[in-house]
């Protein structure tokens, strides 16, 4: 696993809001079915840290006992697909895009059975 991955994995894994946003650019885009349910956002889509960071705050509060288990981490070009075992036992696969400095700059997550 790479050190990127793992440093992500530990920040949520522990709930540490202030780690986990150090992985993600200012003009982070990020997309998630999970967008729709906790912000009641049809479009699935939050742009900007500020607005992802409230929206992270929602998803730890609603699930207190939240535990990411990796299953694999591909890496690709200026990206990386993080595939883990999610909320409620439910598998996702993460594709982040980085950018120059490493940081998150659009994500599209995947989950089975949202």
């Amino acid at each position: 696993m790479n050190d990127f991955a793992r440093e992500w994995l530990h920040a949520w894994n522990t709930h540490d809001l202030e780690a986990i946003m150090t992985h993600y650019a200012s003009d982070i885009v990020f997309y998630s079915p999970f967008i729709k349910q906790l912000n009641n956002d049809p479009t699935g889509c939050i742009k900007g840290t500020e607005a992802l960071k409230a929206y992270f705050r929602r998803g730890l509060d609603a699930y207190p006992d939240l535990h990411f288990e990796p299953y694999q981490v591909l890496e690709g070009v200026h990206s990386v697909v993080i595939y883990y075992k999610s909320v409620k036992g439910m598998l996702s696969a993460e594709m982040m895009v980085l950018n120059d400095e490493g940081k998150v700059r659009e994500v599209r997550a995947h989950y089975a059975g949202v």
